[in-house]
C-alpha cells in the first residue's frame, strides 16, 4: 500500500438531473458509495458546487460543476514495473504488466501506467487503453501532431491483435463477432460494457491457435475498441475467458458480477500495426504473450533454445 495525494473529481450537471438534490444526484449517479457514506462526505465539506462548499439539501441546476475533493488513500499494491517496446520524438509504446491499471480511476491514481511513464515521458498521454489485468503494449502519443495524426487513423489503421484463453472448443478455426456493445445494469457500478441490442457496432475476429481439454487458445484481431471487447465477443460466441469473473455466455454479465478490474483470466494485446505519424512508415511492435498463452510449439521452441544456450 502506498498512499497517494488525493485527487479532485468534477462533473457537470446535465438535464436529467434537474430537479434533484445534491445528495440524491451522488447516490444516484456513483453507485459505489451510498447515501449515508455522501452524507458524510457532505458534512465534512469534500464537496463543492460551482466551487462553494455544498449542502445536501440543494437543487441541482443544469450546468452545475459537482466537485468531490478526494481526501489521499491509500492505493493497493499493484506491479509497477513496464517494459518500453519503441520510442521516438513522437510515439512511446510500452508492454504492461497484468494488474497495472493504464488509467487513474476507482481506487487508483498513482499506481497506474499513466502516471508512472509520465515521470519519465511528461508529455505521454495514451492512444488506447488495456484492461486492468490485460497485459500487453499500449501506445501513447509524445505530441499534439502525432496524437492527432494517429487518432484520425485509429479505425482504419491500427491493427490490435490479442491472444486469450478461453473456455470451451470450436472445430471452427476462425469467426467473426459483430455483437453490439452497450451499457447493462450492474448491481453494484449501475452500468457496465456488455452484449447489447441498442449498444455500439463492434467486430472482433477469432482464429483457433491451439486447442486443448474444454479450452481454446485464441488469436482475436479487434477493428473496434469498445471497453472489454474481446472479454464480451469470446464469451457472446459461447467461449468465455476461463477465469473472467464478469462476463458469461452471451457476452452479458454473470448473475452475482465481480468488478471489471478484477483479474483471474489471461488477455494479452500481443501485436499493434499501425502508420508512424511522422515518417509515414507502416510499423509492427510485437510484445511475447505470458507462458500460459503460448502454443505447445512454441513452448517446445523455448525449450529446445534453453538447451541450446546452455
Amino acid at each position: 500500500m502506498a498512499i497517494n495525494r488525493g485527487w479532485s473529481y468534477r462533473e457537470q450537471v446535465g438535464p436529467s438531473a434537474a430537479g434533484q438534490t445534491v445528495l440524491e444526484y451522488l447516490a444516484s449517479t456513483r453507485a459505489h458509495s451510498t447515501a449515508a457514506e455522501w452524507s458524510a462526505r457532505l458534512d465534512r465539506g469534500e464537496i463543492e458546487v460551482d466551487g462553494a462548499g455544498a449542502v445536501a439539501a440543494a437543487v441541482l441546476r443544469p450546468g452545475q460543476v459537482v466537485v468531490w475533493h478526494r481526501p489521499p488513500w491509500d492505493e493497493p499494491d499493484v506491479p509497477l514495473r513496464y517494459e518500453v517496446i519503441h520510442e521516438d520524438e513522437a510515439i512511446v509504446a510500452v508492454d504492461k504488466p497484468s494488474g497495472l491499471p493504464t488509467m487513474p480511476a476507482g481506487g487508483f491514481l498513482q499506481h497506474t501506467l499513466m502516471t508512472l511513464l509520465r515521470e519519465r515521458y511528461p508529455e505521454a498521454n495514451p492512444l488506447h487503453r488495456l484492461g486492468r489485468c490485460t497485459s500487453g503494449l499500449v501506445l501513447f502519443s509524445r505530441t499534439h501532431a502525432a496524437a492527432s495524426a494517429l487518432t484520425r487513423g485509429w479505425r482504419d489503421e491500427v491493427k490490435k491483435t490479442y491472444r486469450a484463453l478461453a473456455s470451451g472448443t470450436t472445430h471452427t478455426d476462425m469467426f467473426v463477432i459483430d455483437a453490439p456493445i452497450g451499457p447493462v445494469a450492474h448491481p453494484l457500478l449501475g452500468e457496465v460494457e456488455a452484449a447489447s441490442e441498442t449498444g455500439k457496432p463492434s467486430r472482433s475476429v477469432a482464429m483457433v491457435l491451439e486447442r486443448g481439454a474444454d479450452r481454446t487458445l485464441f488469436s482475436v484481431d479487434i477493428t473496434t475498441g469498445r471497453p472489454h471487447q474481446i472479454r464480451i465477443h469470446l464469451a457472446y460466441a459461447g467461449h468465455p475467458l476461463i477465469g473472467d469473473p464478469l462476463y458469461c455466455e452471451g457476452g452479458m454479465i454473470k448473475h452475482q458480477p465481480g468488478l471489471p478490474g478484477d483479474g483471474g483470466y489471461l488477455l494479452h494485446a500481443e501485436r499493434l500495426a499501425f502508420t508512424h505519424p511522422l515518417t509515414g512508415t507502416r510499423m509492427t511492435l510485437q510484445s511475447r504473450p505470458p507462458r500460459a498463452l503460448l502454443t505447445l510449439e512454441e513452448l517446445t521452441a523455448d525449450a529446445t533454445e534453453s538447451v541450446r544456450a546452455r
